[in-house]
This record gives C-alpha cells, sequence and structure tokens, in this order.
C-alpha cells in the first residue's frame, strides 16, 4: 500500500510534469484576464524557470557535464560546525511520520495556487504573484552559484548516517536542488501573506511541517533552511515593491551563496563568524513577520487587487 503510494506521489512529484502543468494553468488564467497587467509577469517566469531548469540539467545534472562539481560535502561540514545536522533530525522522522512529511513536501505547488485567494482577501494578490515571479527567476540562479543535490543524492543509502567528508567540491551527478532551499522560503513567504489568526495559524503550521519535511526526506541540509529565509524575504519585499528592503534582503541572500560558494574554509575554521550570520538571518525573517503582521500597508500596494473585499480582522 505504502510502496503504491510512494511511486504515485514520485509521479506526480515529477519536475516536468508539474512544470508543464503549472505553466498551461497560468496561461488559462492569464487569458482570463487581458487587462491585468501581473498575470503575464507569472507566465513569463514560469517559461524562464522551465528553460533555465532545462540547462541545468544539461550542464550541471551529470557528472561530465561543463561544471560537474557540487557542494555537499561542503554544506554537510557547515551543519556540523553549527551543531545541526539533518541526519539526526531526519533520523526522528522515518516512522509513519515519514508519509505525511512527504505529502506536506509535494504540497507546495498547490499552497502557492491556494494561497492567491488568501492573498485576495488581504488585498495583496497582485504582490503575492509578483513575488512567485521572482521566486522562479532568482531560484534556479543561486542553484547555479552554489550547485548542490541534498543528503538523499549525495550519499544514496546512507544519507540517515552520511560518512565524515572533506568540505571540498565532489563529482556528483543530479540537477541542483539544494542552497537555499526554496520550498522553505516559499512556505516563509506564504507566512509573510497572511492575514487574520486563522490564516496565520495555517501558515505557521505549514512553514513548520515544511522544515521538517525538507529534512525527513533528505532533500536538504540545515544550512539550505537558514538562506531560504533570507531568500523568502527578499522574494516577498521585492513582489511588494519595497525596494530598500529588498536591497537588504537580497544582499543577505547573496552574501550567504558568495560566502559558502569562495569562503567555507573561513566560515568552518570561525565558527562564530557562521553563527552570527545565522543569527542574524533568523532576526531578519523575524523582524520580516512583525511588520508584514502589524504594519500597515501602503495603499499602492493593494492597488490593481480585487475591490469590495473586507479585510480580514
Amino acid at each position: 500500500m505504502h510502496i503504491t503510494l510512494y511511486k504515485g506521489l514520485a509521479l506526480l512529484a515529477n519536475p516536468a510534469l508539474i512544470g508543464l502543468t503549472v505553466l498551461i494553468l497560468a496561461i488559462i488564467w492569464m487569458l482570463r484576464d487581458e487587462r491585468d497587467r501581473v498575470r503575464p509577469l507569472l507566465v513569463i517566469a514560469l517559461v524562464f524557470n522551465l528553460v533555465y531548469g532545462w540547462f541545468l540539467s544539461v550542464v550541471m545534472g551529470r557528472e561530465n557535464g561543463l561544471v560537474q562539481w557540487k557542494y555537499d560535502d561542503i554544506l554537510l561540514n557547515l551543519d556540523a560546525a553549527l551543531g545541526l545536522r539533518a541526519a539526526p533530525i531526519a533520523g526522528l522522522f522515518q516512522g509513519w511520520e515519514r508519509f505525511p512529511l512527504l505529502v506536506i513536501y509535494q504540497l507546495m505547488v498547490p499552497m502557492m495556487a491556494a494561497w492567491f485567494l488568501v492573498a485576495r482577501r488581504c488585498q495583496l494578490s497582485g504582490a503575492l504573484v509578483l513575488t512567485y515571479a521572482v521566486e522562479l527567476v532568482v531560484g534556479p540562479a543561486l542553484y547555479g552559484l552554489v550547485p548542490g543535490c541534498g543528503p538523499l543524492y549525495a550519499f544514496r543509502s546512507q544519507w540517515q548516517h552520511p560518512p565524515a567528508v572533506e568540505a571540498a567540491t565532489v563529482r556528483l551527478s543530479g540537477m541542483p536542488n539544494a542552497f537555499p532551499s526554496l520550498h522553505v522560503g516559499t512556505a516563509f513567504i506564504l507566512v509573510l501573506f497572511s492575514c487574520g489568526w486563522r490564516s496565520r495559524a495555517a501558515s505557521l503550521a505549514f512553514f513548520a511541517a515544511t522544515l521538517l519535511a525538507t529534512l525527513s526526506t533528505g532533500e536538504h541540509y540545515v544550512i539550505d533552511l537558514v538562506a531560504g529565509l533570507a531568500f523568502g524575504c527578499f522574494a516577498a519585499s521585492a513582489g511588494q515593491r519595497r525596494l530598500l528592503e529588498s536591497f537588504g534582503f537580497g544582499t543577505l541572500t547573496l552574501g550567504w551563496s558568495l560566502a559558502v560558494r569562495w569562503e567555507y574554509r573561513f566560515l568552518l575554521v570561525h565558527v562564530w563568524v557562521l553563527r552570527i550570520f545565522v543569527a542574524l538571518t533568523l532576526f531578519a525573517a523575524l523582524s520580516a513577520v512583525f511588520r508584514a503582521w502589524f504594519s500597515p500597508r501602503p495603499a499602492s500596494l493593494r492597488h490593481g487587487d480585487v475591490d469590495d473585499l473586507k479585510d480580514v480582522r
């Protein structure tokens, strides 16, 4: 029974199938209101994402690709330096809990679509669509900057008990899909675009479940999740056209990628710098939630959204 369900989920989780399905639905959605200038941006971003994904698969997906070096061993060592290894955390959720967490992991795209309705009630649907577009365009570029596959793909059957490895790039087949975690970034975006206690509680629950799901499925390292928070803040602020905030969060996100790519040895030697970087990111994420939930929204953000909708109290 479980094997059949896992195979069904694996089929539904096929990136090409998901990408094409979402693109078709986005085109239909765009054609339903040709006056909305935001909708074509999402379609363009989806096309860009699919092409970029294909490019990464061809160039970085194989060991004999033009850019064959992956950063998994480095990410594993950064987790160890933090004292927060992904494998022991994942080991706590390998019983019956693993299946619902796997379902949560595969629910990201449907949740993104469903959250559009929440954003409409918050009068932020246009900003949310722009946020998704930013994610689709910038996310793959970050994967190309720090290519990593995730514990499941890097260590195969040993991923729950990975061996001690040197912090260095390695030859590894597989499309980059680890740093930063776009799943965590997107789940955090849903938190930032929630209003009213029901949607906020739901978004926090989904965010917490996504954190566990990314680790229990072997898709990510802990350090991926931290950088994913910074990326989520950047995408959300860019989607809401808060240029100063977007620049700050973008600098933080890019700083993570540049530091891991070129200064990982410095971070491993000076662990206190790594921990300060993590603390700064967590503080920035909490500050973003506080501003999103308790600060008044500029009227410009509501322009173009559906009128005659009551504010959620």
